[in-house]
């Protein structure tokens, strides 16, 4: 049996009352001040607040018995639209089908941390979600019990309907919802034994399936509104130009065209948020009826840049960051030194050595970045799809000169995020856009215009050296990483821990190219760079990838270096055992190359196998082996689709894509020139196996990326004989082309 408390601080609550018409509202806490540990280090590379404050948010049960939800968070695709109601509706005990989710709209007096990001909702959510339903359900009973004169420990619930065994009675919860709205919240309640879970970890489909497969206005681009007028922009064509003049009378004359003018985002006055990263603020705008016709202006205006002060090359920032990586690591704060790692270099009988290389990275969301916007004199009405709602109205409050609470945003469905929409931007040139023209406006960017504006996964470059003694014992480890703008070594991660002498070190180099979280920071291209390192450190030492591995975390498990290692090395090493086992690992099958790898991130762990084949001279991907820790399974088919597509995802930008920049200019600026995984090209096949551990649920949208990028290259260094140390695979990579 397990308790928990009902109220935990002062910024937990649990409201009830009546609704009209009978039934009740439950105004609850989603987080409840039940803060994780580790919270800083989970939301890895994001730039956060202090504080993690607690979700509120209300849950309504009619007279009829149907539950409504209300659901905060943005949605990206994460589905926890479905997920996190989920959770509700498994302790309040109703059926599934009797549940109704909505999406809220911005609120911070009803709700906090209207946020997505860091894998962390159902993490954070999850024992207030639980506590939630549990008082819920308490109340019901309470108020059926004094109705009917009992015991309420004599009374049972199923699918919304409470039971009193000893009479027969029965009686649904719509029925007594009113009455319940009357009784005391209890100080604790008691939540349900995992195996008695009804709703959770049943597979469940998404709650905005259906309208998303027949076309229902879900998205930003969908939105409309009466009278409202279609925005777009002109930024400069480098990262550090601004402009210089516009000819705008031919494009003005053209039918449609409302209006052409330039205009200041963010005016030095105006304090920007952490999310408000961008690179360009003096932008030109293009105001007309249709978006056809302001596309046609905006390719006719003409405009002249000028700035030489801050260009970049992809080839500089490459050499400035192969500088920064001889040189040590100028923070101690930014290192971490276990033993004696100069001795155990000095004296190894065998040292390896290698560097590996990650562009910058497009975030290339299938739905670009949009948003509407209707400035009035006293208020503004924002829709659109955002991750940061709360931070976008702060930046939009100071930029329009309207208090905080007069600017309303709602979220819509997101067409992806990965991080892009966590910086919003394009919702302020929305806002700023309409203030200035008098009208609702919708601003569209075109697939151009979001491909060079930014922002961009960071550059990366990192050297690891391994030490082995006479007998290839591990004795020493040092990893030494550098990045435009950060570093993307973590100091505690395995092999953290796991070898007496061990050195970490961190530099980087500031760059006006514009940079963000994007999907797993950091840990996108440091998975890839430790994990098929490791390979050759086995292959020196003649022994088997994962065995090696797994005698790494014995000695993790047994005798551990430090005391600020940040995984669990027994559950660390479980899925690396089970993908072995499922995968069948060393039973070598005739044309089948295979490569393997391992990463914790986002709270959870991940081990996959790759199988390679060779078809001619082209390698391709027949199988994809993936074992997953991310404690309890909310939504086992949304979380199979969090893996899946993570898995491809970091296939397809290890194999292809790349940013490159050349006076300040990015080279690519659509589909045609950075590429994408095609479907021809994604696994044949991907088998997911869940750890069932009945531990509490950790992130989900991320962890599945990083390292299958080093399985699939560990994959090809057996099917080619070649090693894999700079990302893209192909195009910089004479084996692949």
């Amino acid at each position: 049996m397990t308790l928990i408390k009902t109220k935990h601080n002062r910024r937990s609550f649990l409201k009830v009352s009546s609704l009209a018409g009978g039934g009740m509202v439950l105004g609850f806490s989603w987080l409840a001040g039940c803060k994780p540990e580790g919270t800083a280090e989970a939301v890895e590379a994001i730039i956060m607040p202090d504080n993690w404050y607690d979700v509120n948010a209300f849950l309504k049960i009619g007279n009829n018995g149907v539950v409504t939800i209300m659901s905060p968070n943005p949605e990206i695709g994460q589905n926890v639209k479905t997920a996190m109601p989920m959770i509700v509706a498994e302790e309040l005990d109703v059926d599934w089908k009797n549940v109704i989710v909505e999406q809220a709209g911005l609120n911070t007096e009803s709700f906090s941390r209207q946020l997505a990001g860091g894998s962390q909702s159902i993490r954070q959510g999850w024992k207030s979600l639980r506590m939630a339903g549990a008082t819920a359900r308490r109340m019901l009973m309470e108020a059926a019990a004094k109705e009917w004169e009992v015991d309420v420990a004599e009374l049972t619930t199923a699918s919304g309907v409470i039971t009193h065994e000893g009479s027969g009675r029965s009686i649904g919860y719509g029925e007594i919802a009113s009455s319940a709205a009357g009784i005391e919240v209890p100080e604790e309640v008691e939540l349900k034994d995992p195996k008695d879970f009804k709703i959770i970890g049943v597979p469940t489909k998404n709650v905005d399936g259906k309208k998303i497969a027949t076309g229902q206005p879900l998205f930003g681009l969908d939105y409309q509104q009466e009278g409202m007028l279609i925005a777009m922009i002109e930024h400069p064509p480098a990262f550090g130009m601004t402009l210089k003049s516009m000819d705008a009378e031919a494009a003005k004359a053209m039918p449609g065209i409302v209006d052409i003018f330039t205009i200041d985002t963010y005016p030095e006055d105006v304090e920007k948020q952490w999310s408000d990263t961008s690179a360009f603020s003096e932008l030109v705008a293009i105001v007309g009826n249709t978006t056809w016709e302001v596309l046609k202006a905006k390719k006719a205006l003409k405009l002249e840049w000028e700035g030489k002060d801050a260009i970049e090359n992809t080839s500089t920032i490459d050499q400035e960051l192969e500088k920064r990586l001889l040189a040590a690591a100028d923070d101690p704060a930014r290192s971490r030194k276990d033993g004696d790692p100069e001795a155990a270099f000095r004296d190894a009988a065998q040292v390896i050595e290698r560097t590996y290389s990650g562009p910058f990275l497009a975030h290339n969301t299938m739905e670009p970045m949009n948003f509407f916007a209707h400035v009035t004199a006293d208020h503004a009405e924002l829709v659109g799809p955002i991750q940061t709602p709360e931070f976008m109205r702060k930046t939009a409050a100071a930029r329009l000169g309207l208090p905080e609470e007069k600017v309303s945003i709602m979220m819509t469905r997101m067409g992806g995020g990965f991080g892009r929409r966590l910086y919003g931007h394009f919702g302020i040139e929305a806002a700023a856009i309409s203030q200035k023209i008098n009208a609702p406006v919708k601003l569209i960017y075109t697939r151009e215009d979001d491909m060079t504006q930014g922002t961009y996964r960071p550059t990366y470059k990192v050297t690891y050296r391994a030490a082995l003694d006479a007998d290839n014992n591990l004795i020493g480890f040092h990893v030494k990483g550098t990045g435009a703008p950060e570093s993307p070594v973590f100091n505690n991660r395995f092999p953290a821990g796991t070898v007496d002498n061990y050195l970490a070190e961190n530099n980087s180099r500031e760059s006006n190219i514009s940079t963000g979280a994007w999907r797993a920071p950091r840990s996108n291209f440091i998975a890839f760079a430790e994990q098929s390192f490791l390979d050759e450190v086995a292959e020196a030492a003649g022994k088997d990838p994962i065995d090696f591995r797994l005698g790494l975390f014995d000695r993790a498990i047994s005798d551990p270096v430090g005391d600020s290692n940040d995984y669990d090395p027994e559950r660390y090493a479980g899925v690396l055992k089970l993908v072995k086992e499922k995968a069948g690992w060393g039973q070598d099958k005739p044309g089948v190359h295979r490569g393997v790898s391992a990463y914790f991130c986002h709270n959870s762990y991940v081990a996959q196998v790759v199988d390679v084949v060779m078809e001619g001279d082209k390698p391709k991907i027949e199988k994809v082996w993936c074992a997953v820790d991310c404690g309890i399974v909310v939504n086992p088919e949304g979380a199979l689709n969090q893996i899946e597509g993570g898995i491809v995802d970091g296939i397809g930008h290890a194999l292809y894509s790349n940013m490159t920049f050349k006076d300040g200019k990015p080279e690519q600026n659509n589909f045609d020139k950075y590429r994408l995984i095609r479907h021809s090209e994604a696994p044949k096949e991907i088998e997911v196996f869940f750890v069932e551990n009945g531990v509490d649920p950790t992130g989900l949208g991320e962890p599945s990326l990083p390292p299958v990028a080093a399985a699939l290259a560990n994959a090809l260094a057996r099917a080619t004989g070649e090693r894999l140390y700079s990302q893209p695979f192909v195009g910089t990579q004479q084996v692949l082309g």
